[in-house]
Parts: C-alpha cells; structure tokens; sequence
C-alpha cells in the first residue's frame, strides 16, 4: 500500500507539474530554471562549508535543491492553475508546516541519540572477608566457587586475584585440619569439594594434655 500510494503521489506530482509548466510558458518556465540553479549553487556552498558530517556529496546536495525547487515551483503554478489560488497558498502552508514538524521530531531525534547516557552509578564492591573468619564449610563452598570461576572469562587481574585467594583457603583448610586436608589431597583431582575431608571445626587442644606436655 505504501508504495502504491507514493507512485500514486509521484503521477500526480507529474501531472500537476506538466500543467504548471504549460501555464508558465517560455518566460516563466526560464524563470523556474534560473530559480532552481540558484538553489543548486546556495545548497552547494552551503554543503561545502557544513562543518556535520556529509551524508551527500556536494553535486548530489546541489542537484537534489534545484531538482525539488523547479518542481515545487512547477506544482504550485499547476496547483493555481486546476484549483485557484487559494488551494495552491494552502498547499504551501500545508507543506511548510509538515516539513517544520518533520525537522522538529528529527532534531529532537538526533539530540536524544547524542545526549550522554545517565552513568548508572557502580554498585559498591563486595567486600571479602579474610579466611580465618569463615567457617569450613564456606571455605568449602568459595573453594568450590573460584574453582568453577577460573573456567569462565575472567580478565588476567580477577584471574590473579582470584588464584590468590583460593591459595589463601588452602592455607587456612590445612591449618585447620591438617589430617583431613591429607587425604583430601591423596583423593587426587577427582575431589574437588574439600567438604568431605576437612573438618567442620578446627580439633581442640584438651587443656589438661597440655599441662601434661609442659
């Protein structure tokens, strides 16, 4: 349907244009031309000077004004001449104002693409509690977690950071359990949650074994 009714719009375009140019004959037909070069020579300096970005080169911008002048020019005489010339004022008032809305929207368009995006501020970072105050039981799960982390993609200093930490937890795993943290490493690499092996609390010294001791 579209493009049905923009040929539909180029015919009539074409009719009225051929109307208005025999209305105009010789003297104003001369006149339209020289009226459509002087747009194409505005629109080229105007192209040239533009500090934007092109989107059309310089002849393209020129040919493109004189080309719409000449036949707006040739519309509005066919216009007056067929409808009167009121009908051919309200198509210039009707076309102005469309063309003053379409800009409107396309600037108010182009300022919300180039308007800085609202920086969201960074949620603070968590922060990491040393090994010794965890249980055993979240050492096993961090264990566990950063094991599975150093497969994804993890930048090289979060990949440091984090071969650091886990180095941390089997610090304080073998600390605490040196027995168990044994036979967890015995269990080869097929063990990988260290749950099953170290203890859930550190072994306490029996007071009076020390008083032996000493």
């Amino acid at each position: 349907m579209s493009r049905f009714l923009a040929g539909a719009g180029l015919v009539l375009v074409a009719a009225v244009s051929v109307v208005g140019g025999i209305a105009l004959r010789g003297p104003g037909l001369v006149a339209v031309l020289v009226s459509g070069l002087m747009a194409a020579c505005v629109a080229a300096g105007v192209a040239r000077e533009s500090a934007e970005p092109r989107r059309r080169s310089v002849l393209e911008s020129a040919l493109l004004a004189g080309a719409v002048t000449v036949v707006a020019l040739l519309v509005l005489s066919g216009t007056a001449m067929v409808a009167g010339g009121g009908v051919a004022v309200l198509l210039v008032a009707v076309v102005g104002a469309g063309w003053g809305v379409a800009r409107w929207l396309g600037d108010r368009r182009a300022a919300v693409v180039r308007a800085p995006q609202a920086r969201v501020a960074p949620a603070p970072p968590v922060p990491i509690r040393p090994v010794h105050g965890l249980s055993t039981s979240a050492l096993a799960e961090e264990w566990v977690r950063t094991g599975a982390a150093l497969h994804g993609g993890l930048t090289p200093a979060a990949w440091q950071g984090t071969v650091t930490r886990r180095a941390l937890l089997l610090d304080e795993l073998e600390r605490r359990d040196p027995a168990g943290f044994a036979r967890w490493m015995a269990a080869g690499p097929d063990a990988t949650d260290p749950a099953g092996f170290v203890r859930a609390e550190p072994p306490r010294t029996d007071p009076s074994a020390e008083a032996e001791a000493a």
